[in-house]
């Protein structure tokens, strides 16, 4: 264990003698831990980092004025839509998707290291239940889609298969996200094809490049992003056993969208069939300053471009049929071969040799600003929540390796089919637990009547059949159908059609057997 005096030599060298500023007030226990967590930070990283930070931070806000002229829509060879493409096209798709899938070839990849302050918990947000009628949490609707997925491909190919689960992790979510899915078992998967590995943490840092103490014998530490995802995969080996399970194909996620479909087979066997090594799912812009990323090219090259740093008057630009110029919204819902995720993790590990970058590796250098309420003891030492950001938390996203990719997709799906996050806390105007939750019963709803359902309301009053929705509204009829029943609203003529069905209606597993024992003879 290193001493107190090398710690200090270090933190000289770095320019943040203050994390030890509390020394002398500490008993044995804490000393040895602020010891132990100060000793793992390397003087020159931790230097940078404060400078970069502090540095970032300053810089102001705001569009870049020359980056209009460098702008570029995705050519549309690299687009594909599910409302918008050839029916025949998005068979051929889905067929290819569940063939990789029946042949063990694709896994999923869920991010979840992040703290849900916004949603104002102190637990994983996969742990979080929105209010259904099955009080599901968004782990086991995620689950349960793993399971279902499996069942189509093995039915279809007449296979046993397997689509494991890695779920990357952070000091925060890594142990109640193991002991929830001990508790409960692993939601019916095998406990072996899940994978938990956790991300690195990065120190909090003042807008004037100080980091954070958060006690006095703790450093305030944030996740480093999604785009941590790369360095964690070579921190803890997850290449070298997607490799050893015979895994091609990722599809990587973030844990708060309630209507993610995991492993989708469209998705997968557009991207497998256009030989992409990197693909986007996105979805259409509502509005010009909807405050997502964009999907395009810079230079050429393709990436992701914060809505911050584009102008309203180049947001606001319309293609000849009267869409957005730069609608492809980004949803963090992406796929990557194997093979270039380990081109990533390479470069990573050249990174961290000594000596300057070469200059391909640069942007991979650039994270991003985050601005933060970050918990601290002042300097008598009193723990202060702040009202108002006080510090900044550096982050990495994961798609700041798409500029590498030798061949990147976009593939456009219906928002209300396929994207409903979760961020804040219910009182918020959008992303909610109510949105997420308004936006899975209406899908459900719009299922259950193509399927030829109609509803009864509690007293047994006929309900109006509304198979088309208005954006935002609550169904007419409460219906929560399984993933264990339905992935995609598949299949559901069977159990449904002609049916009149009580609101509320949970069609689980159970129910399921029961309309269809209903309708024998």
């Amino acid at each position: 264990m290193a001493s107190e005096r090398d710690v200090r030599a270090r933190l000289r060298l770095a320019g943040q003698e203050h994390l030890l500023r509390f020394w002398d007030e500490l008993a044995p226990g804490p000393r040895a831990a602020l010891l132990a967590q100060l000793a793992e930070l390397d003087p020159v990283a931790l230097r940078e980092h404060c400078q970069r930070a502090a540095a970032a931070c300053a810089r102001p806000p705001g569009p870049c004025p020359e980056l209009a002229a460098r702008l570029r829509p995705l050519p549309p060879e690299r687009v594909g839509s599910m409302s918008h493409g050839d029916p025949e096209a998005r068979q051929r798709w889905e067929e290819e998707g569940l063939r990789q899938i029946a042949l063990n070839k694709v896994a999923v990849l869920l991010l979840a290291g992040g703290q849900g302050t916004r949603l104002g918990v102190d637990y994983p947000k996969g742990m979080y239940r929105v209010g259904l009628p099955s009080q599901k949490t968004l782990y086991q609707l995620q689950a349960e889609r793993i399971r279902r997925v499996q069942q189509l491909a093995g039915e279809r190919h007449g296979v046993c298969c397997t689509v494991p689960w890695y779920v990357m992790t952070s000091e925060f979510t890594l142990g109640p996200t193991a002991t929830f899915f001990r508790e409960h078992d692993f939601f019916q998967l095998d406990p072996s094809n899940v994978v938990l590995f956790e991300q690195r943490m990065l120190p909090a840092v003042s807008f004037e490049g100080q980091a954070i103490l958060e006690r006095k014998d703790k450093v305030a530490l944030a996740p480093d992003g999604n785009g941590g995802l790369y360095r964690a995969l070579a921190d803890h080996q997850v290449l070298e056993d997607m490799q050893h399970r015979g895994v091609d194909f990722v599809h990587v996620y973030c844990v708060d969208n309630i209507l993610v479909r995991l492993a989708d087979p469209v998705f997968l066997g557009f991207c497998v069939l256009q030989g992409a090594d990197c693909g986007a799912k996105v979805v259409e812009k509502t509005d010009p300053q909807e405050p997502v990323g964009v999907v395009c090219q810079v230079d050429g090259v393709p990436q992701v471009v914060e809505y911050s740093e584009i102008s309203p008057e180049t947001a606001s630009l319309r293609a000849s049929d009267g869409s957005l110029l730069y609608n492809a919204g980004n949803i963090c819902n992406h796929f990557f071969t194997r093979g270039f995720l380990q081109t990533v993790a390479k470069w990573l590990t050249l990174m961290a040799w000594p000596g300057p970058p070469p200059r391909e590796f640069e942007p991979l250098l650039q994270p991003h600003v985050a601005v933060k309420k970050v918990p601290h003891v002042d300097e008598q030492g009193a723990l202060v929540k702040p009202l108002k950001p006080n510090g900044i938390k550096m982050e990495k996203f994961v798609f700041d390796v798409f500029p590498f990719a030798s061949n990147l997709v976009a593939f456009q799906v219906q928002r209300e089919e396929e994207f409903s996050p979760l961020k804040n806390a219910d009182g918020a105007a959008s992303d909610s637990p109510s949105s997420a939750r308004r936006a899975l019963l209406a899908q459900h709803y719009r299922w259950a009547v193509r399927a030829g359902a109609r509803f009864l309301d509690a007293q047994g009053t006929p309900l109006p059949a509304q198979p088309c929705l208005p954006p935002n509204e609550d169904p007419p009829a409460i219906c929560e159908i399984s993933p264990l029943v339905s992935y995609a609203g598949e299949g559901l003529d069977v159990y449904l059609r002609g049916r009149t069905l009580r609101s509320p209606l949970i069609l689980d597993e159970t129910r399921a057997r029961e309309l269809l024992l209903a309708q024998d003879p």
